[in-house]
């Protein structure tokens, strides 16, 4: 018998998520935009990408805070993560929408920003992974010189029932 999806335990994968990593790279990417974006006559552009870029980080951090503190508890609960990744991308979108209508059309960057971050996040997130899974070598820890955490939602799950019976 097999435990129907809403019973099932909320468990993720470790994931190493270095932010700081992240904050320099959209530093260094913020740089280059306002760069371009100021030889083409179209500084402001380049500010909102950054600013863009910054709204996504701030979104990865309170996604890692999140999956952490919802994790940790006794019996997480698979709607209490829906229902705050939902807002929380609700409002992430809300002020990047704002802030691009008053500053429209420089303040697009800020959309195009965001669109930026998540491909970052999803390739600094997927590297690691897919060069572990060239090596074989999972069982290690990130390096003790990261500046970031393992998200882990398998902690707690000991004593309770995950099996498919």
């Amino acid at each position: 018998m097999t435990t129907p999806a809403q019973d099932a335990p909320l468990v993720f994968p470790s994931v190493a998520f270095r932010p700081v990593r992240l904050f320099v790279l959209s530093i260094a990417i913020t740089a280059v935009a306002v760069v371009v974006a100021g030889l083409s006559g179209h500084l402001m552009v380049g500010v909102f990408f950054g600013v863009g870029l910054l709204l996504g980080l701030l979104n990865a951090v309170l996604v890692s805070r999140s999956v952490a503190s919802i994790t940790a508890k006794e019996h997480p609960m698979k709607s209490s993560m829906a229902l705050n990744s939902a807002t929380r991308l609700a409002i992430i979108t809300v002020i990047g929408l704002i802030i691009a209508y008053i500053f429209r059309p420089a303040g697009l960057g800020v959309v195009f920003g965001l669109a930026l971050f998540q491909v970052l996040l999803v390739a600094a997130t997927a590297l690691p992974v897919w060069k572990k899974l060239r090596t074989g070598d999972w069982a290690s820890d990130p390096p003790d010189d990261s500046e970031g955490g393992v998200i882990s939602g398998s902690e707690g799950t000991e004593g309770r029932n995950t099996s498919n019976d």
